[in-house]
């Protein structure tokens, strides 16, 4: 087992359900876990756990990535951005692996896990996927113990993928859709997180690929349905042409804040989203994926998972 672990966007989604399973599976005593943010006081639902330790450091700082890798056994990449500029892409999705190959080399830490996502490529169609596919090619030229998971869209309590949709459900009367017939392979939290913990545990696992997917395939239209469905506001979905879907996302993009969908999501939804069964999925690793509709509607449902606090929300304006 690498017991010392460098965790980088360990705060994130998957990252918080990373920690918790890496406690559950040392016992809570065994693992040492850093933990590096920005904004470490953002991140106080970890400070709970047994050996996760916080740290306030920039990861795309290469000095600093250095002295958090010293005396480390391996390090988690988590770190990923779905919307940006050119220039985001390459700082996040290439750089930061540049980065992270030179102090590994400083630091003397070989052991790397990789989350990178399905249908990367070098002819893919977004600058996403594009993206990841070069981040994955700068560390496995590197010569490090890598091991890279490739999920499909990740689903779980918090994620802002169902949930998205349930809440916009709950406010619009109808759903029109871009890239309504895209098709995905939900994964959940739970398995991703394993299969990470897995792989650190398990030296077999250098050097392979594993594609992480659920057992079951939805089309983005089937996706949303189920959330209206499952969160109590079921909405009729209309799955819009390309030329309007496009005008859709460029006008959320023109919209203040972080895009519910942009050009280029739509995009990377031109490539299923689908474990392709070329390289060994999660069964390899041990686990059998759960469905999502055997999670999804215990967090989406009214009354129940975080939802159960939504009354509670709405009387302290919240």
């Amino acid at each position: 087992m690498n017991d010392r672990i460098l965790l980088l966007g360990g705060t994130g989604f998957v990252g918080r359900q990373l920690c918790s399973a890496l406690v559950e599976r040392c016992g809570g005593a065994a693992a040492d876990l850093l933990v590096p943010s920005r904004h470490p006081e953002r991140a106080k639902h970890l400070q709970s756990l047994p050996t996760v330790r916080l740290s306030a450091a920039d990861v795309h700082d290469e000095a600093q990535l250095t002295a958090l890798l010293r005396g480390r056994d391996a390090v988690v990449n988590l770190v990923a951005i779905l919307h940006g500029s050119d220039a985001a892409f390459e700082r996040t999705h290439v750089e930061l692996p540049r980065k992270l190959v030179r102090a590994c080399a400083a630091a003397g830490v070989r052991r790397v896990v990789h989350v990178s996502a399905l249908g990367v490529g070098p002819n893919a169609p977004s600058r996403y996927l594009r993206s990841k596919t070069a981040g994955e090619a700068v560390l496995r030229a590197a010569g490090l113990d890598l091991t890279v998971l490739r999920p499909s869209v990740i689903f779980g309590a918090h994620d802002h993928f169902l949930n998205l949709f349930a809440r916009l459900q709950s406010v619009f009367p109808v759903m029109p859709l871009a890239g309504a017939q895209a098709r995905f392979q939900p994964v959940w939290v739970g398995d991703v997180a394993g299969a990470i913990a897995r792989a650190l545990v398990d030296d077999a696992t250098i050097g392979s690929t594993y594609e992480c997917a659920g057992p079951q395939v939805y089309t983005l239209q089937q996706l949303v349905e189920a959330a209206g469905r499952w969160s109590g506001h079921p909405r009729p979905v209309i799955g819009l042409p390309a030329a309007l879907g496009r005008l859709q996302a460029l006008a959320m993009e023109l919209l203040p804040g972080e895009p519910l969908m942009s050009r280029d999501n739509l995009a990377s939804m031109q490539v299923p989203n689908v474990a392709t069964g070329q390289l060994p999925g999660l069964a390899a690793l041990g686990i059998t994926p759960a469905s999502l509709d055997s999670v999804a509607p215990t967090y989406l449902s009214p009354g129940r998972g975080p939802a159960r606090l939504d009354a509670w929300r709405a009387r302290r304006g919240r």
